[in-house]
């Protein structure tokens, strides 16, 4: 036994050591002086790449004010490439650099995003529009399920977000908000670019927000889920009648029921909000029309409706049932900003209570991260 102790402990320290031995010959035996980048100091921030063949070293980045406008980077000693800018406004930025041509992701920086196929570096400038994206001391847990959706035919995944102290508190029932991705996006983007768990455990932390179940549905109704797991997409004629909003039918038919059963989720009207970005946003509005029984809280976000008999009689169908809560929020230079007037003017005109949060920009998830701080609050109450 002594001699078997002996050689683990031997194999362990002998693994240690490859491992280390690693790390030194990447690091070139601790010659090469790390790259740091990005670097904020004071008002500047400053981004570096090592690029030792490059020979044009551009930097984007999405705060700038023309898309696809970029700066020149400058070669330094040892090969590092680096520019230094002033520092944007508080807010979440993507950025990569463009090397001879090629578009590269910062090596430096491990904090990324993922937009549909691409994954995109942050900045994050610290202030009031980011005072909630980061971390809280009291973090709920994110997990991805699986349900059968007997009406698309698949096996689909969903992403669930619990409040901190759920496993903890096995009695405990909590409302559900079901939070909708845009065209484009899929089950992780709430939580990739939405930062929507570290949003809602810093609004419930600071007793903001009152602690829910967010669960976010992929709503490609053609996809079981996000295309990083590589499982084949089917194919769906959208111009049949038997696919007409059906996955707006599965989110409130099978997804709700889903939840219902397999979550601590308080199954009433009451506790049940929807809301939704773009694409999202639209299958919030079908939703809440098409089945004003369900939920009490809506929000559609950057989108809007063309008024016409249909979007009436849906709209009285949702003020007969009765609701809490209808927040509908649009950037005042969104594409889509002339389409949310029409819903607001529909609403008033149907007497619909609601408010109409106008920003500023248009249709980016700054904005959207910016309507979740604010009408997470509101729910609930």
């Amino acid at each position: 036994m002594k001699r078997l102790l002996t050689i683990a402990a031997g194999l362990c320290m002998l693994a240690g050591s490859l491992q280390a031995q690693e790390l030194t010959n990447f690091n070139f035996g601790g010659r090469r002086k790390p790259v740091v980048s990005p670097e904020i100091a004071n008002d500047s921030v400053t981004f570096r790449l090592k690029a030792d063949y490059a020979t044009i070293v551009k930097l984007y980045g999405s705060w700038m004010p023309g898309y696809g406008m970029t700066v020149d980077l400058t070669r330094g000693a040892d090969n590092v490439w680096s520019v230094k800018l002033p520092l944007p406004a508080p807010e979440i930025y993507t950025y990569n650099f463009f090397v001879d041509g090629v578009a590269v992701n910062d090596p430096q920086n491990v904090m990324v995003q993922r937009d549909g196929t691409r994954f995109l570096n942050m900045l994050i400038v610290d202030g009031d529009r980011t005072a909630n994206v980061h971390e809280a001391a009291h973090r709920g847990t994110v997990s991805h399920p699986w349900y059968d959706s007997k009406i698309l035919g698949l096996n689909r995944r969903l992403s669930v977000y619990t409040p901190y102290g759920y496993e903890a508190n096995p009695k405990a029932k909590y409302p559900v908000l079901y939070l909708l991705h845009g065209a484009g996006g899929d089950e992780e983007a709430w939580i990739s670019m939405g930062r929507a768990a570290e949003i809602l455990d810093n609004l419930i932390e600071k007793g903001l927000a009152k602690p829910m179940i967010v669960v976010m549905p992929n709503g490609n109704p053609g996809q079981s889920a996000a295309r990083t797991l590589g499982i084949p997409e089917k194919q769906i004629d959208y111009r049949s009648p038997e696919f007409a909003n059906a996955y707006v039918k599965s989110l409130v038919e099978e997804i709700v029921p889903f939840i219902e059963k397999n979550y601590r989720a308080i199954p009433k009207k009451s506790a049940r909000a929807i809301a939704g970005l773009s694409m999202g946003g639209g299958h919030t509005i079908a939703a809440s029309g098409l089945y004003p029984d369900e939920f009490d809280y809506i929000c559609p976000l950057s989108m809007g409706a063309q008024r016409n008999d249909e979007l009436d009689a849906r709209l009285q169908g949702i003020k007969k049932a009765g609701y809490k809560l209808y927040f509908l929020a649009c950037g005042s230079s969104d594409f889509l900003y002339g389409s949310a007037k029409e819903l607001d003017a529909a609403l008033t005109a149907n007497g619909l209570e609601h408010t109409f949060y106008v920003s500023d920009g248009g249709h980016t998830w700054p904005n959207w991260r910016l309507y979740l701080n604010n009408f997470a609050p509101l729910l609930f109450k």
